[in-house]
């Protein structure tokens, strides 16, 4: 190396070489990732082997061995009673003590003459048994090793069982006195037991007896077994799937449909039908009551009575979602009908509900029982005439809900929950102005308006409209409970739905069984717009996505869809849901989210519809020019209603 040539030899031998036919790749080649699929299908394998037979002469053969051996190795376990076996526990045995004898017996001979060395090598090498006298060492299982602290009831029978085998005094005196201390506790823990199972029958029969006297019928979600809850949740998603993949083509309606005829149509619109929500046992029954669930915004409830109070019975208030048409997700069933119901905003799965009896109810979801969690009574002040509409508030000063309800008895309630119990306060009476009598023994005695409706502000949390049987709408404030703030000469006939603007903070509208909807300014005694339906109209909602927008149902099974900034006058959308004669449509509610409507019945059916393009157009922002002449534009139109009210006067 002195020289130089046996470092270049060495340098020259840790250069890399490549093959002439190597593909040369950049980088990103090289970095590019090829995924390699691994399958059960051996490639070596013939695909189209075709054999001979009599019956056909040539049969293409359909099953071929796919089995590839990739790697194969013979042991050399072998089994102790075999021959092989036996000698190597004999080496191991004798190999500190027969070696040592024989190799001392070959010396001994071969100092003697050396004639024995042959016997010897040939003795050795024979590996005789050892003599009979000679027991055979047993190695320890450190697998099956298990500590008495360890085992289980079952195992000490076991144990005893083992024991028959002679062992010294001492030990199986220490054993018999251990077994004794163990059968003295297992004798205590069955004692307690039988005294446990005597208490809970004596506890049982005095509660039997109790819901009997009550006449408590125990439903289908109190008597499931622990078996069945435990896999709940997955059927409900095996039945969820199902009615998906059944109902495809609607689901696809719900996500994509959208009607291309309405570019062709002026300013109209259509309701295309979904799902179909209906349970066995409510097909007598009427939906008296619709509401989306706040957080869930495909979960909604429907409360079901009877208006005919000639044929007052059960009621039902059930749950549905539109991940599942066919069936129910929550069933509770009452004394009453239903009349009303409200979801809490802050706790979606608390339900308001209102009777015809006149009790109201607070449901818990959370809870796996059919009975609600708070429920009046006579004592604690209930109505004494059905409760058309409750509404959950905001909590009160110590924290606690609360919620409000009208009935036909005139009174308008708020009710708390507090600890275990609902506390009732009345709000105002409805009383009509010069019907004070003169009662017995001096009493004021006041003539009581019937209550069939009523809302509260969005923002002024004081503020609420209710609406009557004889048709006006009263200005209420939960500040003064003896006088109203002002009163609408509404409506002919009783008041079936009032409701605020969400958007707009002045606008209300209302809607009577006198066939008109009109929609009011609450400065201002005299309506802005009056619609003539040729029906009753049984409700009507807002929509969330615009203040212009509005929907109405008829006795007569129309579905009416307006747009005041499309058109003032005339519906966008009157279409029929259900059949004239044999039916009639009850209520309504908007979808907070998707474009969908749903429509209850008198024949416990709810119908979900999706609105077309033209019927949910969102309203176009408005510039700042625009912005600062609504307030002068308003102050007009206002102005431009007393002028015409004065003409009318004159």
């Amino acid at each position: 190396w002195a020289s130089g040539e046996g470092v270049d030899e060495w340098a020259a031998a840790k250069t890399l070489v490549k093959p002439p036919d190597q593909l040369e790749l950049t980088e990103a080649e090289l970095k590019e990732e090829i995924t390699r699929i691994l399958t059960a299908n051996n490639p070596h394998a013939p695909q189209n082997i075709v054999r001979y037979s009599f019956k056909v002469t040539y049969k293409p053969v359909s099953y071929v061995d796919q089995m590839a051996i990739h790697f194969s190795l013979n042991g050399n376990m072998i089994p102790k009673d075999s021959d092989e076996g036996r000698r190597q526990s004999i080496r191991l045995s004798t190999a500190a003590g027969s070696h040592c004898s024989v190799f001392l017996q070959a010396a001994g001979e071969e100092e003697a003459g050396g004639s024995g060395t042959a016997e010897a090598a040939e003795t050795a090498e024979a590996e005789e048994p050892p003599p009979s006298g000679v027991k055979e060492r047993k190695l320890a299982n450190q697998f099956n090793f298990i500590e008495r602290a360890s085992r289980t009831l079952n195992n000490p029978m076991q144990e005893r069982a083992c024991q028959t085998e002679p062992t010294p005094y001492k030990n199986f005196s220490a054993t018999a006195n251990q077994w004794e201390i163990y059968d003295a506790y297992v004798e205590e823990l069955q004692k307690m037991e039988r005294s446990k199972e005597k208490e809970k029958s004596k506890t049982q029969v005095p509660k039997r007896e109790e819901e009997k006297k009550k006449g408590r019928k125990l439903t289908s979600l109190e008597s499931q077994s622990d078996d069945i809850t435990k896999i709940s949740k997955a059927a409900k998603i095996m039945e969820r799937m199902v009615n998906q993949n059944t109902f495809d083509d609607i689901a696809q309606d719900f996500k994509y449909f959208e009607d291309a005829s309405d570019e062709y149509r002026d300013h109209e619109g259509t309701l295309l039908p979904l799902w179909k929500f209906q349970y066995d046992k409510t097909k007598r029954l009427a939906v008296t009551a619709i509401s989306w669930n706040p957080k869930y915004k495909d979960l909604f409830a429907v409360g079901y009575g009877s208006y005919d109070f000639l044929k007052q019975g059960q009621g039902m208030l059930l749950l549905y979602t539109m991940k599942n048409p066919s069936f129910p997700e929550y069933v509770f069933s009452s004394e009453s009908g239903i009349m009303c119901l409200d979801f809490h905003n802050d706790h979606p799965y608390l339900v308001a509900v209102g009777f015809y009896d006149g009790n109201v109810a607070v449901y818990n979801l959370k809870k796996a029982t059919s009975q609600p969690s708070y429920k009046s009574s006579a004592k604690s002040g209930k109505h004494t005439e059905p409760v058309w509409q409750v509404k959950w508030q905001k909590d009160d000063m110590d924290n606690n809900l609360n919620f409000f309800s009208v009935s036909s008895d005139g009174r308008i309630v708020s009710w708390t929950l507090v600890k275990n119990e609902l506390v009732h306060t009345d709000v105002i009476k409805l009383s009509v102005e010069g019907t004070t009598m003169q009662g017995p023994e001096g009493l004021q005695l006041q003539t009581l308006v019937c209550g069939t409706s009523f809302d509260f502000h969005k923002k002024i949390d004081n503020l609420f409209l209710v609406g009557t049987e004889e048709g006006k709408i009263y200005k209420c404030s939960k500040c003064y409970s003896s006088q109203f703030l002002d009163v609408f000469e509404a409506h002919h006939m009783a008041v079936d739905s009032v409701s605020w603007n969400p958007y707009h903070l002045k606008v209300f509208i209302s809607c009577s069984s006198d066939w008109t909807v009109k929609i009011w300014d609450h400065t201002i005694k005299s309506p802005m717009f009056i619609y003539d339906l040729n029906s009753a109209v049984g409700d009507v909602a807002w929509s969330p996505y615009s203040s212009t927008v509005f929907a109405a149902v008829t006795t007569d099974g129309k579905a009416h869809v307006f747009d005041l900034s499309i058109n003032k006058y005339e519906a966008l959308c009157t279409q029929l849901v259900v059949a004239k004669k044999k039916n009639k449509i009850t209520h309504i509610q908007f979808n907070p989210v998707y474009p969908v409507v749903i429509i209850g019945d008198e024949r416990g059916h709810v119908t979900s519809l999706k609105l077309s393009p033209n019927l949910r157009r969102m309203p176009k922002p408005r510039s700042s020019a625009e912005v600062h002449l609504f307030p002068k534009v308003h102050i007009f139109s206002e102005l431009w209603v007393l002028f015409a009210k004065l003409f009318e006067t004159k």
